[in-house]
This record gives structure tokens, C-alpha cells and sequence, in this order.
């Protein structure tokens, strides 16, 4: 709890992965994906309780033993490979509030990005309250540096085009406009605001910028492999 601010976070972990099956509880640097987010989460000295909405036993019965809590499965319907995380927040959100037991702030956590600083979480947190009298939500993010849709290409009848026209000056990646893509280290949003928009993305949504060693996210074992050797061979002051 922050300025009488009651928080929930919750970790959406479905069973069901194709990119990568049974990435969720899969061994990485020395103990399950899902443990990463679960142990920072649990260090927050803001957050009131820290939830897994999962439709899968094996992943409740792991996240339970790293102190999680899994009060109700998600039901297999908001499950499938196409099922909005909006959706499985919701459900989580409704079932608290059916037992008279409501929450002003949602933390959405993903497992896939663990790699998350010790006081990131409560950074954000600080941040948002900071300004939460002009925003209703925030957003990690972290630069696009190679992959800067300035200079990415796409193929129209068989040749390459620029993706976006930009002017012949501008060569250089440092020449370029910054630009950003989110990531799940946090999402956080007012639960009037989640609740009505059904987005994180909101008109007023901060940004929480994030390092470069932190711009990855798990979907399949190319990236599994990366961030399993950040874990293990970044500077202890990067932690």
C-alpha cells in the first residue's frame, strides 16, 4: 500500500505455450521462469498481494511454493492462445471483488520478462503516484535500437522498401528519432481506469524507462537462452 493506495499484482501463466512449451516453470538460471517475477514481487514494500492467474496445476502448485498466491484457476475459456491478458485480470479482479475486497491499483507482472532490477517495481510504483493526479496508468519501455522501424525494411511485390519513408540524410542509426517498445517487466494502471478501458494504454499512460540489458522477452528458446546468460553474467550492480 502507497498514500492509502491498496495494490494488486498479478502474473498471468498459461500452461498452454507453442512458442516454447512449459516455459512458464522451466528451469532458468537455477529456478523456475515464473519464480524470477514472483520473487521480485514479492520484495515490493507497496504491493498488498501478489497473484498468479493460471489455468494449469502444475504452474499454481510451483507458484505457490515461491510465495505466490493462486486463489482460483483461470477457467480454460480465457486460457487459449488467443485470449486477451485483459480478459484473465478481469477475472481475478471479479472474484476479489465478489468476496468485498477491492484493490485501487493493478500491477500487471509478465513472466517472460524477469529481468527486473530490485527496486524497479517500487520505482514505477513511485513514479505513477508521483503523477497520478495527471495519469491513469504506466508502461515499461525500454529504446529500439537496431530494430528502429525507421530503418526496418518490408517486401512489396518482391523487392525490399523502406518501411517508413524517411529523408536521404538520414543515415545513421544516432540520427534517427528515438523510439520505444513496451515491455513486461510493469504495467500499472488505476483499476477505475483498467476497469473502463479495458488497456493499460490509456490517453495519459507514463513511461518507465528500462535499461538495455532488460529489452527481452521470452517467446522462445533463442530468447530463453539470451536472458539466461544475462542472469548468469551481468555486473552484480545491475541487479
Amino acid at each position: 500500500m502507497i498514500n492509502n493506495k491498496k495494490i494488486i499484482a498479478i502474473i498471468p501463466a498459461r500452461g498452454g505455450s507453442k512458442g516454447l512449451p512449459g516455459k512458464n516453470i522451466r528451469s532458468l538460471a537455477g529456478k523456475p521462469l515464473i519464480a524470477w517475477t514472483i520473487d521480485k514481487a514479492k520484495k515490493s514494500k507497496y504491493i498488498d498481494k501478489v497473484i498468479v492467474s493460471t489455468e494449469d496445476n502444475e504452474i499454481a502448485e510451483i507458484s505457490r511454493k515461491y510465495g505466490a498466491e493462486v486463489p482460483v484457476l483461470r477457467p480454460e475459456e480465457l486460457a487459449k492462445d488467443d485470449s486477451p491478458t485483459i480478459d484473465a485480470i478481469m477475472h481475478i479482479i471479479n472474484w476479489f471483488e465478489s468476496k468485498e475486497e477491492y484493490f485501487d491499483i493493478i500491477i500487471l507482472l509478465e513472466p517472460t520478462s524477469p529481468l527486473r532490477k530490485e527496486n524497479d517495481i517500487d520505482n514505477a510504483v513511485e513514479l505513477f503516484i508521483e503523477n497520478i493526479d495527471h495519469a491513469g496508468s504506466l508502461v515499461s519501455v525500454g529504446e529500439v535500437h537496431m530494430e528502429n522501424p525507421h530503418i526496418t525494411k518490408k517486401i512489396e511485390n518482391g523487392y525490399v522498401k523502406p518501411l517508413i519513408e524517411i529523408g536521404k540524410n538520414l543515415y545513421q542509426r544516432q540520427q534517427l528519432p528515438k523510439v520505444y517498445f513496451p515491455y513486461g517487466v510493469i504495467y500499472l494502471a488505476l483499476t477505475i481506469a483498467l476497469k473502463k478501458n479495458k488497456t493499460f494504454y490509456l490517453e495519459r499512460t507514463i513511461p518507465y524507462f528500462i535499461e538495455r540489458w532488460q529489452n527481452y522477452e521470452i517467446d522462445d528458446i533463442y530468447d530463453f537462452i539470451c536472458i539466461e546468460a544475462i542472469l548468469k553474467y551481468k555486473p552484480e550492480s545491475e541487479a
